[in-house]
């Protein structure tokens, strides 16, 4: 890559403002310089976020300022809207808030996750063997997430894409405590998510080398809403 991040990572976030009380209430929940409690490792590590472009590696001829410059393009045409009422709840084994009402395929929010993952696809490395391999290994993906990631490198993306801000690690199939997780998590949050929230931005994240803490480089706002 001509910027020299060999090896890092490019994702497109929404995630609320830094001063908005959801924002706030998600750095107590998972912690800034360290995770701030045991059990928050994984989502520490990719900050407080729903995933809107899955993080990709750019092609070897691209940089990360044309890239950015795709963002702002999407982000100039795209009009800032309302999100769905979110709240805590499980999404397979991860807590994470979610809307109460899963919005249709002709929400805002939806759209705005599809045109991230077909607009932005063009800068995408190609996904090889091995890395679809090692996915698969990871964990059992259906013919159509697996047909999903072959094309778009990744398999929750397009009608298997669904928003959730991720609140845990992986958490075993122990009723007591996902109870117990649940209700700290619905206490910490019953505050911030009584406060109005927008999608205004994309937000463009960077895991500058694998494994590290993913890290906000450009908020670009949305357009004024329609």
């Amino acid at each position: 890559m001509r910027d020299g991040l060999t090896g890092a990572r490019h994702a497109v976030y929404f995630a609320p403002a830094a001063m908005h009380p959801l924002s706030e209430a998600g750095a107590r929940w998972l912690g800034t310089q360290r995770p701030a409690r045991e059990g928050v490792e994984q989502p520490w590590r990719y900050r407080f976020h729903a995933t809107l472009r899955p993080p990709m590696r750019l092609r070897e001829d691209a940089s990360a300022a044309e890239f950015e410059t795709a963002v702002r393009a999407l982000a100039a045409r795209t009009p800032a809207f309302v999100m769905p009422e979110l709240a805590v709840g499980w999404l397979g084994d991860f807590l994470a808030l979610r809307p109460v009402v899963e919005p249709d395929a002709g929400h805002p929010l939806h759209r705005l996750a599809q045109a991230c993952v077909r607009e932005l696809d063009a800068w995408r490395a190609p996904i090889d063997e091995a890395q679809i391999a090692k996915r698969l290994a990871h964990a059992p993906l259906d013919a159509e997430q697996q047909a999903l990631l072959r094309r778009w490198g990744y398999p929750h993306v397009l009608n298997r894409w669904r928003f959730h801000m991720t609140l845990s690690n992986s958490m075993p199939q122990d009723a007591a405590l996902r109870g117990r997780w649940a209700e700290a998590a619905r206490r910490h949050f019953a505050d911030a998510l009584t406060a109005p929230l927008a999608c205004d931005a994309l937000c463009v994240f960077v895991e500058p080398s694998p494994g590290a803490v993913f890290e906000l480089v450009r908020r670009v706002p949305l357009a004024a809403k329609a």
